[in-house]
């Protein structure tokens, strides 16, 4: 019978919908294949040779024969850095210049690749890329809160197939993010523990959809999930901003990221995805109420009238089904 799950943290209510669940290896069935892509492409802008249609970078990693990780400022930002942050009264409204900084992470030369089929050491560079670039767009001038994201495939948002996450800084932080700080301070205050650590913990002791356990993080398919296969990678350490994570963390982290999206790739042949770095807004540093996580969405379903209109999601495959499958998918 369906069930509700309600959130730890968020207190968000889901809907897991037994009576219409599919199983997990159903999700991988009718849909067309992707089409072969080559290593180059002469009309890609983030293709080696082609780095003069871009900005020039704010950052290059490599070995000194090229380069293996590029981040450069993203050339059809919504945001710009040399706009003001001063709002203005339009009638009632209210509104501000598109104050922000926009950047792309060009994750590897090769045309063809993704996280899930690049080499670790290359998971690991993408991985150096973002918290080198956190900890510099921090210090700029009224950045508030800072997302680094990844859109894999059409459904997923995905405009140029070159494998690149972003990077998107705004002075802004948004309401559903200041709802979930809330939620995490209110417990702090109750019970004066992180509510994070708490979950995780749980977790851990219910052992039912833990997918990955490595010395620094913990992966798993959370309770309350909102969709099929909903991912969530957690440290074990406590830490609230992403940008203090040891190069210790960051290896372990590449092993993480790097199988559980192999596992994705290969179990659910190649689905779309997001995945993005939810961390404590900018100055939190070490907050004790907040833990930075990733999440990871296969692009599945599609929330529709219902969803909109509550915001209870309805979950048609159980997590616990999900965490199974992908333990049993061998990417070795």
């Amino acid at each position: 019978m369906p069930e509700f799950r309600q959130n730890i943290v968020t207190k968000e209510w889901v809907i897991i919908s037994t009576e219409r669940a599919k199983r997990p290896d159903q999700f991988a069935e009718h849909r067309l294949p992707r089409k072969a892509t080559p290593e180059f492409s002469q009309d890609c802008p983030f293709c080696p040779g082609n780095e003069h249609q871009t900005p020039p970078p704010s950052l290059q990693l490599g070995d000194g024969e090229g380069w293996s990780v590029r981040v450069v400022p993203n050339k059809y930002a919504a945001l710009r850095p040399d706009h003001s942050t001063k709002r203005e009264r339009a009638g009632r409204f209210l509104k501000a210049d598109g104050y922000g900084i926009a950047e792309v992470i060009i994750e590897t030369p090769l045309h063809n690749l993704s996280i899930a089929t690049m080499s670790e050491p290359q998971v690991r560079l993408v991985l150096e890329a973002y918290r080198h670039r956190k900890n510099e767009v921090a210090k700029m001038r009224d950045i508030n809160f800072i997302t680094l994201f990844r859109n894999h495939g059409e459904r997923a948002g995905t405009s140029l197939e070159h494998p690149h996450s972003q990077l998107i800084a705004t002075p802004i932080i948004p309401p559903h993010v200041r709802d979930q700080i809330h939620q995490a301070m209110s417990s702090y205050d109750s019970y004066g523990t992180c509510v994070f650590c708490e979950m995780i913990e749980e977790e851990l002791s219910q052992n039912v959809r833990i997918v990955m356990d490595s010395r620094y993080f913990v992966a798993f398919a959370p309770f309350a999930s909102r969709s099929p296969f909903e991912l969530r990678i957690y440290p074990k350490t406590h830490r609230s901003f992403f940008g203090n994570a040891t190069d210790d963390e960051l290896d372990d982290l590449a092993h993480i990221l790097k199988t559980l999206l192999l596992k994705i790739h290969t179990g659910l042949d190649n689905p779309d995805y997001n995945y993005l770095i939810r961390s404590a807004p900018v100055g939190d540093y070490a907050a004790k109420y907040y833990h930075w996580y990733m999440v990871i969405v296969p692009r599945l379903t599609t929330p529709a009238g219902f969803e909109m209109g509550s915001g209870i999601y309805i979950n048609v495959s159980t997590p616990e089904q999900c965490a199974e499958f992908l333990r049993s998918v061998n990417v070795a």
